[in-house]
């Protein structure tokens, strides 16, 4: 445990570097290198989006989006065969590299379950995850149950394999391991149980992210024996893979970058001695995403990049995108429906696309809607949160939605599915904790939209919040801690105790002589309960007197009508 706390602190840190070197700074949002291959994109859709920063600008966000506030993620694929965590694909050829939640390196654990990584490499994992349990119309209806209300499922990660019948990715979940387009059953899934469905694409860093792959062991039996990375279609005769070239998966024919020190510059195409990817691998990438997009029509989807892909060496792919998914959605809907999520974007950024703060949120209301996305525990499934009983609580996700939607945003939760496509029985559990709450509050949290203030109450014991990657320290609220939503018409406010209130609730907010106040207050109702309750509306503070104990919950909702 003390190693994985030293790990988030690294995270942290890493986190702190990205804000301080790496986020635009206003209005610098035009980012081309001169070192960006000739690109040969296909056509958008027509419509009144260009592929421009100054058009793109003109977008606003759908009402849907602005309504759900909570939806479910499924980061599943091939990396959840071995069960071992996140960046499992990598990190199988890094001998020297530490991973969490292991004391150790992936590296070992692979040559024990499977082999040397010269002889079976990640493709060979890929062969094996066969997803033998996947009902994904039986997750969905748990999902929806559990009070989600819009879904993301993973169409690609940093591993490269497509989890759709892709056109131009062969290494892809049709063609092999489960043989199965997961994208279309999720979608259909999603259009069944009427949840608003998203995709999201993690494909654009294999360039870099794969180079391990490309390596060798320095010492040992095998020194010197590159590992499959290196591999190429002539190689596969005779074999599982014969007519696939593993450089579609691995795209490591090219020279390494020099080696890294950070993680970040894994993330970064503007960093020095990054080799830079060419125009076969870049027009690839666009062409697979807008095939997804075309083929599946989701409302949603999720870059994880900072700013758009291939931010850094050129924007032109994600603007392309960008103005081909909004033009597609209004000639599909009548209307632009489509969301856009991506990371580190500043202001001017954020009216043409939607913000995503990764696993953290806003200190503050924010003018845009925004969405953290965060996790029950790592991103791909690790039995130990199972063993140790490390998920987050639905406490902790209970107030982390409340606070969030207070400020603007939406939560997307993911909820790791084991390598057969199921979630274990603790994640099970804490889902219907946090769907039985929704239940009975969900009219605090659905379709509201943020007051004027987001909260008050003593502030919670934390490092530092409004930064990525802060969600994994500990934070312990009290019912004194409260966050407000309000109604779209204005003429509620909910007060959200984020815990069980003793016999007396004080909300300065509220009081008839509050900075936010300019309405008289109409009545008060403790959501879920038929009993009524005194209160009175003080110059300092509304006061509301419970004349019993209340049963012990999560977080406690108000609900405060105002005279008009």
């Amino acid at each position: 445990m003390k190693a994985l706390s030293l790990y988030f602190l690294f995270i942290i840190l890493i986190s702190t570097t990205l804000n301080s070197q790496n986020e635009n700074k206003i209005g610098e949002i035009d980012s081309t290198n001169s070192n960006c291959p000739p690109l040969n994109l296909a056509p958008i859709a027509d419509g009144p989006f260009e592929a421009n920063w100054e058009s793109l600008k003109s977008y606003e966000t759908p009402e849907w989006f602005r309504d759900v506030k909570f939806g479910i993620w499924a980061h599943w694929g091939p990396q959840s065969e071995p069960e071992v965590a996140d960046w499992y694909a990598r990190g199988m050829y890094e001998p020297n590299k530490k991973y969490m939640p292991y004391d150790s390196s992936m590296y070992l654990p692979h040559i024990d379950r499977y082999g040397h990584p010269s002889e079976f490499g990640f493709k060979d994992v890929i062969n094996l995850w066969k997803a033998a349990k996947f009902d994904p119309d039986q997750l969905l209806g748990f999902y929806k149950e559990c009070g989600a209300k819009y879904f993301m499922a993973l169409a690609n990660h940093h591993e490269n394999f497509d989890n759709y019948d892709s056109k131009f990715q062969p290494w892809n979940s049709v063609n092999m391991g489960p043989k199965k387009d997961l994208i279309g059953m999720w979608s259909a899934a999603a259009r069944k149980h009427d949840l608003r469905f998203g995709v999201s694409v993690h494909a654009s860093h294999a360039w870099t992210w794969y180079e391990p792959a490309q390596g060798a062991d320095s010492s040992g039996p095998y020194a010197g024996v590159p590992y499959d990375g290196n591999m190429t279609k002539e190689d596969g005769k005779g074999l599982w893979w014969e007519g696939y070239d593993p450089q579609d998966l691995y795209a490591q024919n090219h020279e390494l970058s020099i080696v890294k020190k950070k993680i970040y510059e894994i993330w970064e195409w503007n960093v020095p001695n990054c080799n830079i990817p060419d125009a076969a691998y870049l027009d690839k990438f666009y062409n697979r995403t807008k095939q997804l997009w075309d083929d599946y029509n989701p409302d949603l989807i999720y870059f994880d990049d900072h700013v758009l892909p291939f931010h850094g060496l050129t924007d032109e792919i994600g603007l392309n995108l960008a103005a081909h998914f909004y033009n597609s959605s209004i000639k599909l809907n009548g209307s632009n429906e489509a969301v856009m999520n991506t990371k580190k974007l500043n202001e001017e950024q954020r009216k043409a696309l939607g913000y995503d703060i990764e696993r953290g949120k806003a200190t503050d209301i924010l003018p845009f809607v925004w969405q953290t996305d965060t996790c029950l525990g790592n991103w791909h499934y690790s039995p130990c949160h199972f063993i140790n009983k490390t998920y987050k609580s639905s406490t902790q996700v209970i107030h982390m939605l409340a606070d969030i939607v207070s400020k603007n945003g939406n939560l997307m939760l993911s909820v790791p599915l084991q390598r057969d496509g199921t979630p274990d029985s603790e994640e099970i559990r804490i889902m219907k904790e946090i769907g039985v709450w929704l239940k009975v509050n969900g009219e605090a949290i659905y379709s509201t939209r943020p007051w004027k203030t987001f909260g008050e109450g003593p502030a919670p014991v934390k490092k530092k919040i409004g930064n990525s990657f802060n969600d994994r320290e500990k934070t312990f609220f009290t019912a004194k801690n409260i966050r407000f939503t309000q109604s779209k018409d204005g003429q509620v406010v909910y007060a959200i105790c984020l815990g069980t209130p003793e016999n007396t609730v004080r909300i300065s907010a509220l009081g008839a002589n509050a900075k936010y106040t300019q309405q008289t207050i109409k009545s008060v109702q403790l959501i879920g309960s038929s009993e009524k309750i005194s209160w009175k509306q003080q110059d300092d503070a509304l006061v509301i007197n419970l004349s019993k104990k209340i049963a012990e919950t999560q977080a406690t909702s108000f609900k405060i009508t105002f005279n008009k």
